[in-house]
């Protein structure tokens, strides 16, 4: 396409001359009115361009300094419409058909994972809960000590872990908020032994449902939200040892409710 002034001003002159017939002049009219309207991105069939120059003239031959550049066929002087083939445009129409689908099926599918396992709840709340910890089969699996933080005496948090996860079978000690000075010094003692067994063993965790009613585990309803293990040091579990050794006391829960925790340390 021609500069876009060049060729409004040849068709102002040409209006200007007459000697045009009815339909001429409004043809020459609708032209220039699209020159207006859309500028260099004004598109003609190759009929429209052949009755233009007819009735205005050819454009004139461009001249270039030697510092100009040509236009090339990439600049929007010579963009073109591109024709694609009735094939080509079903293909891509069929491709967005499916990219969509596929789109929409992945987005079902990923919201009723979420649904299954968030809002219905399981045995463990796995979108929370980093990989090595998620033993369908309630076995132990090996836990490095890096992969885990302390948080009291009977509480660890596993590293990528939304909640801590509640170590069962006994109860420690508060550490954090304790009800009296001797819990206080007994949580912080509890927590200093765990630390202390898990420093150098060989650990294992053993995933195991939570005591609560069904539906409920994972939410906030259960537990706090946090999961329920057995954390295991070369073979024995942590909790025989804080209660061996009176950092502990033994805490069994049922299916699916537990009895009121024991506090001893206070009374």
């Amino acid at each position: 396409m021609e500069p876009e002034d060049d060729l409004k001003s040849r068709i102002e002159a040409a209006l200007v001359r007459g000697h045009l017939s009815q339909w001429q002049r409004q043809f020459l009219l609708d032209m220039r009115d699209r020159l207006v309207k859309y500028g260099p991105r004004t598109r003609l069939s190759a009929k429209q361009w052949a009755k233009l120059h007819e009735l205005v003239g050819p454009a004139p031959p461009i001249t270039y300094a030697p510092s100009q550049t040509r236009p090339t066929p990439t600049s929007p002087y010579w963009r073109q419409r591109r024709r694609r083939s009735p094939l080509a445009r079903e293909a891509r129409y069929l491709a967005s058909r499916f990219v969509r689908a596929f789109g929409f099926a992945l987005a079902l599918v990923i919201g009723s994972l979420i649904y299954s396992y968030v809002v219905k709840g399981g045995h463990i709340n796995w979108p929370s809960m980093p990989s090595f910890a998620r033993s369908g089969g309630g076995d132990r699996v090996p836990l490095a000590r890096t992969q885990f933080t302390i948080t009291d005496g009977d509480t660890i948090r596993l590293d990528g872990a939304a909640k801590g996860t509640r170590l069962v079978g006994f109860n420690a000690p508060e550490s954090i908020e304790p009800r009296c000075a001797v819990e206080a010094d007994l949580g912080r003692r509890a927590k200093a032994r765990l630390t202390e067994l898990v420093a150098s063993a060989k650990l294992e965790l053993k995933m195991i449902p939570c005591s609560c009613p069904a539906g409920t585990e994972g939410t906030d309803r259960c537990n706090y939200g946090r999961s329920c293990g057995s954390l295991f040091a070369n073979g024995q579990d942590v909790g025989d040892v804080l209660i061996s050794e009176g950092l502990a006391v033994p805490f069994v829960c049922g299916a699916t409710s537990c009895p009121p925790t024991p506090r001893p340390w206070c009374e």
